[in-house]
Parts: C-alpha cells; sequence; structure tokens
C-alpha cells in the first residue's frame, strides 16, 4: 500500500504542472487583460474630465508597453509559466492588477470565510444524509421513503444557486426572515457576548449553507440508500439473519460497514470545497469569501488571483483524491492498494 501512495504523491506534480499550464495559457489567448482594463478604466475616467478625449489614446505605446513588461505579459507562454512557477516555490502568487495586494493575502484573508461554509456543509450533509439514507433503506417503499426521496430528488435537480435565489427571494426579500447577504451583520463587531455573535452569525449562514448542502445532500443519501440495500440483500446477511443473529445487529456489523464505502470514495474529495467555495452561492448572498473573489477575479481580468486561486484549489483537489483512496483502505478490508 506504501508503494501504492507513493505513486499516486509523485503523480501529483504532472498534473498539477498541466493543470495550470493549461490555464495559464488560456489566460494568455483570451480577448482582454488587466493592461486592457487598465486602458479602458483610464478613458472612462478621462472623458468625465474633457469630452476631447473620448475614445482617444490615453497611454502611449511606450507606456503601453512598460505595462506589460511590468506585469510578465512581453514574454512567451512558456518563459512565463517558468517565472511564474518559480515564484510559486517561493509561496509567491504574485500581485493582484485590481487590489494592487499580494494574491497570497487575499487568499489567506478570504480562506477563513470560505472555510466554515465548507465545514459546516460536510458535517450538515454527512450528519444528515447517512442516517437518513439508513432509514430509507430500512423503510423502503414505505410513505416516509416515497415523500422523502420526492423532496430528495426535487432538491438535486435544482442547480444549487437556483435554490440559492429561491431562498433568498422568499425568505429574505419577501419574509424578511433572514438579511438579504453578508456573512455576518454590520454589528456584529458591536455585539457583547458569544451567543449574541453566534446568533448574528448563524442568522446570516443559514440560507447559504441549505444552497451549498442541497447537492451532496441529495447525492450521498441515495448513494447510502442505495449501498445499504444492495448489502442487506446479499448472502452473507442473510445467512447471518438465517443462522440467528438479530437483523439489527446484521445491519450494524456486517452490511453497514460494506456500506460505507461509496461514502468513503466521495471523502476526501470534499476538500476542496471545504476551502474552495462557491461562485455562484457567494456570488449571489454576497459572501466575501473565495468564491467570490474567484469570480471577480475571473470578470476583471485578474489574472493573478485567478492562478493563485487555482493553484490552491487544484492541489486540495489532488490531495482530496488520496485522502479517499486511504479512507476506502480504511473501510474496506479486502482493499490493500498492492498493485
Amino acid at each position: 500500500m506504501g508503494q501504492y501512495f507513493l505513486r499516486r504523491l509523485l503523480l501529483l506534480l504532472p498534473t498539477f504542472l498541466g493543470i495550470t499550464l493549461v490555464v495559464f495559457a488560456i489566460t494568455r489567448f483570451v480577448p482582454g487583460g488587466p493592461v486592457e482594463r487598465m486602458l479602458m478604466e483610464s478613458q472612462l475616467q478621462s472623458s468625465e474630465f474633457s469630452q476631447s478625449t473620448r475614445g482617444s489614446q490615453v497611454l502611449s505605446a511606450e507606456q503601453i508597453d512598460e505595462l506589460k513588461a511590468f506585469y510578465g505579459l512581453d514574454k512567451p507562454v512558456f518563459e512565463a509559466y517558468r517565472d511564474w512557477l518559480g515564484k510559486l516555490v517561493r509561496l509567491d502568487l504574485g500581485e493582484s492588477t485590481r487590489y494592487y495586494l499580494p494574491v497570497w493575502e487575499l487568499i489567506k484573508e478570504r480562506l477563513p470565510i470560505s472555510a466554515f461554509f465548507g465545514i459546516c456543509t460536510f458535517l450538515l450533509s454527512y450528519l444528515v444524509s447517512i442516517p437518513l439514507g439508513i432509514l430509507k433503506a430500512l423503510k423502503h417503499n414505505s410513505r416516509f421513503d416515497s415523500i422523502s426521496s420526492m423532496l430528495i430528488y426535487a432538491g438535486y435537480a435544482l442547480p444549487a444557486y437556483v435554490v440559492g435565489i429561491f431562498l433568498l427571494t422568499v425568505f429574505s426579500f419577501q419574509l424578511g426572515w433572514f438579511p438579504m447577504g453578508g456573512f455576518v451583520g454590520d454589528d456584529f463587531y458591536y455585539l457583547e457576548g458569544f451567543w449574541a455573535k453566534t446568533f448574528n452569525l448563524f442568522h446570516h449562514a443559514l440560507l447559504p449553507l441549505i444552497a451549498y448542502a442541497i447537492g451532496d445532500f441529495a447525492v450521498l443519501t441515495m448513494t447510502m440508500k442505495n449501498s445499504l440495500m444492495e448489502n442487506l440483500s446479499a448472502d452473507y446477511v442473510r445467512t447471518a439473519v438465517a443462522k440467528g443473529l438479530p437483523f439489527r445487529k446484521a445491519v450494524t456489523g456486517h452490511a453497514l460497514r460494506n456500506s460505507l464505502i461509496p461514502i468513503a470514495s466521495h471523502f476526501g474529495n470534499v476538500i476542496s470545497v471545504f476551502f474552495a467555495g462557491s461562485f455562484l452561492i457567494e456570488v449571489i448572498f454576497n459572501i466575501d469569501g473565495l468564491g467570490l473573489l474567484g469570480y471577480e477575479a475571473v470578470v476583471e481580468r485578474d489574472y493573478p488571483v485567478v492562478m493563485g486561486i487555482l493553484a490552491v484549489t487544484s492541489l486540495m483537489m489532488l490531495v482530496g483524491n488520496i485522502l479517499s483512496d486511504i479512507c476506502v483502505a480504511m473501510v474496506d478490508p479486502r482493499v490493500r492498494f498492492d498493485g
């Protein structure tokens, strides 16, 4: 097993290089860029003072070339990518062309917010979906199973951002039960007491958490149900019951562990969601996390921020895949990864 995971770790580097190189090349060939955005902003600002400068070139060709050289846009793709990798090895993600701050500082500032939603979503999804999936399997074809399946399939069919817009429209705009957005209220730092701040935090976070969890919740619940039903119909469970083992012990002692294998294979993949956030959910609820930062970076052509977030999230995804294999090996005694 050690050799298998060693090979997987060695594959991290070429996979990471492939992901980042493709996206880096795309940022160089798509129309627009940080220099073009600066030129447009300069023209708009100058047009506010003088109509005669509207549509004219604000910066000279020499100044534009200097800007491109400053941001490394004058170099070939592979040379610029090599320079970016050299900075990345030194934990230097560059400087934002929009905020004029180090990219790592921007990511570090917003990382706890996305991590909060990611971890809460993970706990909410697993703590609810696993018991619910077990109950649905034990009560298969009952009224409870049918009604809950209708609700679960409806939640799975609706994209998370659609659920977020619906929740925001009904419970925030129409009913006024929840705030319209934000991570915490404006008066959060003036509140006294732990419980007052905790209530304020979750009052703002409840609707985004529901939108976050709705997709994974449906998948995990049905995966748990189907896996447990498959194991309950297996010969080894029937044999155990036929020999006099109580059905409850047959479920908890035999079928349940094997039923957790598909859930365990999904476990490591959510590590990237812990920190990466969700672009659309954070945009809809105006949550200043990594998702919103990445969305604004793409819109504003802030390529250093785009590459910085990509480097962090892709590395988490690759590590998460290895953690998935470890989780499967821990749950399934048949898996040894000797090959």
